[in-house]
């Protein structure tokens, strides 16, 4: 990939990226406080261990980027115990990170980074499985949140709890819907 290339990458996926980590802390925030060791199944993860594995994969990768190498997955900081404190750590170490990744040349963002010997993409390229990967496991941690007792904020439209904005007090019965499969 040449670095104009890169350049145009980043330039498409980093409004996505933005746009979606807002979606993201509203997920874990959503967590009740005392709800972080609920999970479906024994096999699954905590909501808690859902929700730091969200926060902490998506700056490793960021950082990735930044270095344009993996290094260590970042730790949260003890004081870090509920969801709640997780979207707090996340917004800060996100925002951060944000200013860096903006200041990057094309020659930086189109540096091939070696992904723990599975793959060897351009630095840019890693937005991509960021978001993906974020998104992934956002899901998961969403499908907790009704069966926890906990009200499902709307992710992209609505949701039973959170209605759109536009669409408050209105009888959206007649609204066109996509059909269901």
């Amino acid at each position: 990939m040449t670095p104009d290339q890169a350049k145009f990458l980043f330039e498409f996926l980093l409004p996505q990226l933005e746009s979606e980590q807002i979606v993201t802390r509203k997920i874990l925030s959503s967590v009740p406080p005392e709800k972080g060791g609920y999970r479906p199944d024994p096999k699954s993860r905590t909501a808690f261990e859902l929700a730091r594995h969200i926060a902490v994969v998506e700056i490793w990768f960021l950082d990735a980027i930044i270095h344009r190498r993996f290094g260590e997955v970042p730790a949260l900081p003890d004081p870090v115990v509920t969801a709640q404190h997780v979207a707090h750590w996340y917004l800060e170490n996100f925002t951060r990170r944000l200013a860096i990744l903006k200041g990057l040349s094309n020659r930086d963002l189109a540096t091939p980074v070696d992904f723990i010997g599975l793959r060897k993409d351009p630095a840019a390229a890693y937005l991509n499985i960021a978001i993906r990967h974020s998104v992934h496991h956002r899901g998961q941690l969403s499908t907790y949140l009704r069966p926890m007792g906990a009200i499902v904020p709307a992710i992209y439209v609505e949701s039973a709890d959170e209605p759109f904005p536009g669409n408050v007090g209105h009888d959206l019965s007649s609204t066109p819907r996509p059909p269901a499969f």
